[in-house]
């Protein structure tokens, strides 16, 4: 599916749903969830979603979740992205409520990169804070979700040197979650960790260097220090 016809896809499926025909707005969607769709795609129809009155995506998107497809997810948090600006704290409160329940790596994944990373870019001072308690949520995947988030941001920054300042603040933020046991969650924090040792290897390497005595998993360390170069792998390892 191409650019265009992915926009007026989701320009049909948005009017469907906005005149209350849920049900005919899924039978419209479903063939497409149904089969390998670009993620670009299912992005483009996701973010047409958003554009309608928030009580029909609330409908919609429980309607999609339950089917728990892979291109659902994407579809719904592309639609709950499109709140960002308006509204973070409802998009954010979304997360929990659909990805727990999906109870899948890929679909915290698809979450993670689209909602939390997003209103971190979006407004740091505002979204952090509405993160904090996820760090110690009783469900390891927005445990999980803490950490895609934050591998999004450093990705999206690195080449904004206006936002180098806020390495430190991030880094400080995964510090309880350093000593995290659960391996679904481990993987999502040591993603962070990794890409901000790939963009910012001279404010994480000591970082990583003062935590190292620290109980942690071992596939945590070996995650953070994976792009380091000789130099700042000794400073961590002590080698």
């Amino acid at each position: 599916m191409k650019t265009k016809e992915a926009r007026q896809f989701g320009n049909h499926l948005a009017t469907l749903l906005s005149e209350d025909n849920l049900d005919e707005a899924y039978a419209f969607l479903e063939p497409i969830l149904a089969q390998k769709m670009p993620f670009r795609s299912l992005d483009l129809i996701g973010e047409q979603l958003g554009t309608v009155p928030k009580d029909f995506v609330d409908a919609f998107t429980r309607l999609i979740a339950s089917h728990k497809t892979m291109g659902g997810w994407v579809v719904i948090a592309s639609a709950l992205r499109k709140w960002i600006p308006m509204d973070m704290e409802s998009a954010l409160a979304r997360c929990p409520e659909l990805a727990i329940p999906a109870d899948i790596w890929y679909a915290t994944d698809i979450f993670g990169e689209r909602i939390p990373g997003p209103s971190l870019l979006a407004d740091f001072d505002k979204a952090l804070p509405l993160l904090e308690q996820w760090r110690f949520h009783e469900s390891r995947w927005m445990r999980r979700m803490v950490g895609v988030a934050i591998h999004f941001w450093a990705k999206r920054s690195k080449d904004k040197p206006e936002l180098i300042s806020r390495v430190p603040e991030l880094l400080n933020f995964l510090e309880p979650t350093f000593e995290e046991w659960n391996m679904d969650a481990v993987k999502g924090i040591g993603w962070s960790l990794k890409t901000l040792g790939r963009y910012y290897p001279e404010i994480t390497a000591p970082w990583l260097a003062r935590q190292k005595t620290r109980r942690h998993r071992a596939i945590m360390m070996k995650k953070a220090i994976t792009y380091f170069d000789d130099e700042h792998r000794s400073l961590v390892l002590g080698e």
